[in-house]
């Protein structure tokens, strides 16, 4: 520390000189507190501006992203639709190539609630392991396609998954021919496991064999298709996957009688549609669109008589498909009022869409179950519409 003629010498270096506004390095020490405290205020007041236009700047990019998919999507004339590379009952080409099922469906359903036209979809077949990639990289607006909601899916993979179009559980198929006498999956001890790569199916196996303290041997593939030969020409003893799965692979197979689903379910597996994070109004839609085929089979309302309940007197209905006046439910949400309509039109609610693909009406004939209304003693329960 340096002193003239009794006072204190601060820096004085032409910085401090041009900063201080004064050609003099020669202060005293009231002088030299003076200046500390306006430096410091000078300094809080920059960085507070710097944050308001930090926040300023990320509030623009929030505003963007929210409305990017929709713009995308309204632009190009379509929404593309992530599935499966062919599941009976939840997304798979019948024989004229077009697309069936309940995740198929259920991107039809946005399809009408974004342009009032179901058709305006296009379908690509991804495998598991192709499955997040696509999603994240924009290749495609919603992954519909038998996934698992999971918390590293939620987080790490960013992901926001929009409801469970149908609650499942991981069982085990074998051919009663090969493996007599077998009843239980405890049985299975040594066997060989097709499963494929990349799903929490081949996690889900490795806790369930660990955990009973039995050996396995694990034939892994990536692609469903792969599995599915592998398993019918006899390279393992057993077939795992979802049990809804196992009832459409079933159906594939060279003599379908020989095989049979075994009692067990070893794993909770809520599927359901996903789409990226960071945009909450393309979320909205997506998810409401589930919803609103809920509160539909809750009403009931059909595809047969949606046009007749659009006059109805009943003021929850007269809501939900847009006929009370001044409503701007739909609006507010990105769509058109008459949103539901659209969707009903061009699916049906969630029951028809549940017994068409994979109920009564299919070849799986998959008993509703847990994956009823909420009224019927099942899981499925859709916030208000209002």
């Amino acid at each position: 520390m340096q002193f003239v003629n009794g006072r204190q010498r601060v820096g004085c270096d032409a910085g401090f000189r041009e900063w201080a506004g004064t050609g003099s390095c020669v202060h005293t020490e009231k002088s030299q507190v003076r200046l500390k405290k306006t430096e410091k205020g000078l300094w809080v007041m920059k960085h507070i501006a710097i944050g308001i236009l930090g926040a300023a700047a990320l509030g623009l990019v929030a505003s963007a992203a929210s409305a990017a998919t929709l713009d995308d999507v309204k632009a190009k004339g379509f929404i593309q639709c992530g599935v499966s590379t062919g599941l009976a009952g939840f997304s798979a080409p019948d024989d004229k190539g077009d697309w069936q099922g309940i995740d198929a469906d259920f991107c039809r359903a946005v399809a009408a609630a974004v342009f009032g036209d179901g058709t305006r979809v296009k379908f690509t077949p991804l495998s598991a392991k192709e499955r997040f990639t696509a999603l994240q990289s924009g290749e495609v607006d919603i992954l519909s396609r038998n996934t698992t909601w999971t918390i590293n899916r939620d987080t790490a993979l960013g992901l926001n998954f929009v409801g469970v179009t149908y609650y499942d559980g991981q069982g085990f198929m074998i051919n009663a021919k090969k493996l007599p006498g077998v009843n239980s999956a405890l049985q299975l001890s040594g066997a060989a496991v097709c499963v494929q790569s990349g799903t929490t199916t081949e996690l889900n196996l490795a806790d369930y064999f660990k955990s009973n303290k039995m050996e396995y041997n694990p034939v892994v593939f990536e692609k469903l298709e792969e599995v599915n030969a592998a398993y019918d020409a006899g390279r393992c003893d057993v077939y795992t996957t979802d049990q809804s799965g196992l009832y459409g692979i079933r159906l594939t197979l060279g003599s379908p009688a020989d095989h049979v689903v075994l009692p067990e379910i070893i794993s909770k597996e809520p599927l359901g549609p996903a789409v990226r994070q960071g945009d909450d109004q393309w979320y909205h839609i997506v998810k409401w669109t589930y919803f609103a085929l809920l509160q539909a089979e809750e009403l009931g309302i059909t595809k047969a008589n949606v046009e007749e309940m659009k006059t109805s007197d009943n003021p929850e209905i007269k809501r939900v498909l847009g006929q009370e006046a001044d409503t701007k439910i739909g609006t507010d949400l990105g769509v058109s009022n008459d949103w539901v309509v659209n969707i009903v039109k061009a699916v049906g609610n969630y029951g028809e869409m549940f017994e068409r693909n994979v109920g009564s009406g299919s070849p799986l004939k998959i008993a509703r179950g847990i994956n009823a209304l909420w009224t019927k003693g099942g899981l499925q329960y859709a916030p208000p519409i209002r």
